[in-house]
């Protein structure tokens, strides 16, 4: 190294709430920007920021180099001891790496609008992520995924999109929308679409069903992502003859290491809810590392704000043995060489400029984040102005139910020998049968002694007024009701409890409140979360939004539920694409 660079990061400065704009940039290929990078990279000329004096992590080779990253017109221009005038940023003692890249998740369940999720993510060092938007499709189609679409284009991150390939799941849910291969065609004609959203309707696959059919050959030549739990043997190969190529649903080393032995690209998940982390870590050694990827699939914007992103996963993958830069390469390069995402993922000549600079390699501590040469987040908070784009208007009534009584949510005892059993850390439920139902007065009740509680799903988008009963366990409320409008994937009304009158006190709240969060005892609610954006998303700040997700667990926890995250694993009971029990607005459902 040369002499001792200053630093000239400037907005350090001054007062905090006078943040520059955001503006992103288009890097489309411009001669005048290329002959400003050659003149940078053969230092003939200066850079427009150069960060100076960390170590690079080379996620090509796994080496730590200390040199200078020059960035010019938004890309890198070098890497090496360029020194030349302009813009210096002092990295001494820090690592200079690529932003990190999330290659599966559901930006809807941040329960936060897209500039709310940029605010939560970007300070955690992420630069981009690729968005199945299968959960605003299923309230409000195509029209839906456009407004996220539009808001998303303005951000200080890249946001991918797949076309949603299953909506409705299966025929066992009742959705506000649809959306079939016209509009997975129409989807696929933009710029930011990238492929096929999770195939979770595997019986659909595996027995040449007509309909799907007709995406998978819209998405010829794109990724197709897969979706495929607990789905092994003679099932995942038949499974894979719509040749899908990835997997985020392994719950089991031995599941994973079946599919990645089958040729899917194996995105360890590491959500609120569905926690897969420990177990499948040891899949990511010597030769198989280069075919596993880290993802969040579900993180509410509480788990964003308080635990991380990405740079979380990273974190916890080091504790569990991976080498620091290997678990950098896995969350960045891997997921972003799958998804074909041209020049993101390395610190190399050519690549955008969207990167991290941490404090601490073990730790992954991020202190900046840099998208397309400027810094937009830096110890914890970002360094922009966020660009305003509010949902639309039309997508904030959607929320249709007719007044329910007691006789609404009655459970036949005929039909309450089975329960829905949730477990800690996984959405993958099992099936418990040959129940003897605590009936009063001719209906099958909740019976706290055996934690058997009562679970409905009321439909709530066409005002049906239908209700599908059963009975779940391992909730462990000891009275009232928590109830949520999130309910993968149809998003209809999800309510648990211990007695019929909160049920549907809980369920007068969310209809009220047009999409929320509740927990209600004694006929009172305790705790709310407003989710009045598609029923499924808040148009408040961020904060605002995570102090309301605290408050509701502690009020699920006060009620008796040992969960960690009763309001994660409540969105999921719904799912009739996921083993191996579970209760919709049509009734229970079993594999």
């Amino acid at each position: 190294m040369s002499e001792r660079p200053t630093n000239g990061y400037a907005s350090g400065s001054g007062n905090p709430e006078l943040l520059p704009s955001f503006e992103r940039k288009s890097l489309a290929f411009n001669s005048q920007d290329w002959r400003r990078r050659i003149v940078a990279a053969r230092s003939t000329g200066p850079a427009d920021v150069t960060l100076a004096g960390g170590q690079v992590v080379n996620v090509f080779t796994g080496e730590l180099d200390e040199a200078n990253v020059a960035i010019t017109a938004g890309r890198i221009s070098g890497v090496g001891s360029y020194n030349r005038p302009g813009e210096y940023i002092d990295c001494r003692g820090k690592y200079i790496a690529p932003s990190f890249v999330d290659p599966h998740i559901h930006l809807e369940s941040s329960l936060v609008w897209l500039p709310e999720f940029a605010r939560a993510v970007v300070p955690h060092g992420t630069g981009a992520v690729v968005t199945d938007p299968h959960e605003i499709a299923n309230v409000a189609g195509l029209p839906g995924v456009e407004a996220m679409r539009e808001a998303a284009a303005i951000l200080p991150l890249h946001v991918g999109f797949t076309a949603p390939s299953c909506v409705p799941a299966s025929a066992m849910e009742s959705p506000g929308a649809r959306f079939g291969h016209k509009e997975v065609e129409a989807m696929l004609s933009w710029p930011e679409t990238l492929g096929l959203g999770e195939l979770m309707n595997v019986m659909g696959a595996g027995s040449g069903d007509s309909a799907m059919g007709m995406k998978l050959a819209a998405a010829e030549g794109r990724r197709r992502e897969g979706h495929a739990p607990s789905v092994r043997g003679a099932t995942l190969q038949t499974y894979l003859a719509a040749r899908v190529h990835s997997d985020h649903e392994s719950t089991s080393l031995e599941e994973a290491y079946e599919k990645l032995r089958n040729g899917l690209m194996i995105m360890i998940r590491e959500g609120t809810s569905e926690r897969n982390l420990d177990e499948l870590l040891p899949l990511a050694t010597g030769y198989t590392q280069s075919r596993c990827t880290f993802c969040s699939d579900d993180r509410d914007c509480h788990t964003l704000l308080q635990t991380g992103h990405i740079d979380s996963i990273v974190r916890a993958a080091i504790r569990g043995g991976i080498d620091p830069a290997q678990a950098i390469r896995m969350a960045t390069w891997n997921a972003a060489d799958y998804w074909r995402l041209d020049g993101i993922g390395a610190v190399a000549p050519g690549f955008e400029a969207n990167l991290v600079v941490l404090d601490s390699l073990e730790e992954v501590t991020v202190h900046m984040t840099l998208f397309q040469g400027q810094v937009v987040a830096r110890d914890g908070k970002m360094a922009v102005d966020l660009p305003d784009s509010p949902a639309p208007d039309w997508l904030t009534s959607s929320v249709h139910v007719p007044s329910l009584d007691r006789e609404s949510l009655r459970l036949d005892p005929k039909a309450a020998t089975s329960a829905v059993v949730v477990e800690v850390g996984q959405i993958v439920t099992q099936h418990e049968r040959r129940l003897e139902p605590l009936v009063v007065d001719g209906a099958a009740v909740a019976d706290l002694d055996r934690d058997l509680l009562k679970l409905v799903c009321v439909e709530r988008h066409k005002g049906t007024g239908r209700v599908g009963a059963g009975y779940v366990r391992g909730f462990g409320l000891r009275r009232g009701a928590i109830a949520s409008s999130i309910a993968h994937d149809a998003h209809n009304i999800v309510v648990v409890g211990a007695n019929d009158d909160d049920m549907l006190a809980a369920i007068e709240a969310i209809v009220a409140m047009q999409g929320g969060l509740v927990a209600v005892d004694g006929g009172e609610v305790k705790a709310s979360l407003p989710l009045p954006i598609g029923g499924i998303m808040s148009d408040r700040p961020l904060q605002e939004v995570s102090g309301a997700i605290q408050r509701l667990e502690g009020a699920a926890h006060h009620l008796g539920s040992p969960l960690s995250s009763p309001f994660g694993i409540l969105a999921f009971v719904a799912l009739s694409v996921i083993p191996y029990a579970r209760v919709t607005d049509k009734g229970f459902v079993s594999f």
